[in-house]
């Protein structure tokens, strides 16, 4: 059932955790909210770090687990290709969900996010997009409700601060939130927890060796102003992404040494 005071018509979720995870349950509580007509078009199973990968070379099979209901045997970035490209083309819908993360989605975690990417994966179709996630400290005790509660109104919040369609928003909810009322930061990216993959390598037991990768996080303080240090202060945080990855310091960088070197070239000449 939606809601009377939905702001948009038509949305569209997805995630990386897979479509029988809990925190789509969440999500699908809080687009009823907000939307008067909801599809799920979810993986099949977890695909997590997957970041916005496409499936190029092999086909994809589509589900139907219900009404509007799809599950994608494929990445996240799949699911919003064949939901757009595919299930929800005329009208496309007016806005994409993915999550909510089992986890923060912070900092250089961002590039391998499946749910970030989903998001971003919207931006081809220039169809606004934001990626949802929930912070915890015990992986069998998410604070899903912190979401769930506040999931609605926090969309309702940023939805009226309008956001380029070459950018997608970053949502996390923190462990616990700061005494009413609830507060959402709009902030830069940093560095967050993320700081190595781990390579992790063992034996079957017939002796053939195998690897198993690892993210490895270390909880350092961020820089003020990051998602991450405001996080843990207890605000919603919304980092607004695209995907232009250049670094501007190291460009200025080059380019002021190739300018040094063409004004030296045409002195030597003289």
């Amino acid at each position: 059932m939606t809601s009377p005071e939905a702001i948009y018509e038509r949305v569209l979720l997805t995630n990386d955790d897979g479509i029988d995870a809990p925190g789509m349950q969440v999500l699908e509580h809080i687009a009823r909210s907000i939307a008067r007509e909801v599809w799920v078009v979810a993986p099949l199973g977890d695909q997590s770090g997957t970041s916005n990968s496409i499936s190029l070379h092999r086909p994809l099979r589509l589900s139907c687990l219900g009404e509007r209901r799809m599950a994608v045997d494929g990445t996240p970035g799949d699911c919003v290709a064949m939901g757009l490209g595919y299930l929800l083309t005329h009208p496309l819908p007016d806005l994409i969900l993915s999550g909510v993360n089992r986890g923060a989605n912070l900092g250089n975690e961002t590039v391998f996010s499946g749910t970030v990417g989903a998001a971003m994966t919207g931006l081809l179709f220039r169809v606004p997009s934001i990626a949802l996630s929930q912070a915890f400290l015990d992986r069998s005790a998410v604070p899903w409700h912190i979401a769930k509660q506040h999931g609605a109104e926090v969309i309702r919040k940023i939805s009226t601060m309008g956001w380029q369609k070459d950018t997608c928003l970053n949502v996390n909810f923190p462990i616990s939130l700061r005494d009413a009322p609830l507060e959402v930061k709009v902030t830069h990216q940093g560095r967050g927890t993320l700081c190595e993959v781990r390579v992790v390598s063992k034996k079957d037991p017939g002796g053939q060796e195998y690897h198993w990768l690892q993210l490895h996080r270390e909880a350092e303080a961020d820089q003020e102003g990051t998602e991450a240090s405001e996080l843990d202060a207890g605000y919603v945080t919304v980092t607004p992404l695209c995907f232009d990855r250049t670094q501007n310091a190291a460009l200025q960088q080059a380019s002021d040494s190739a300018l040094h070197t063409r004004k030296d070239s045409v002195a030597g000449s003289v």
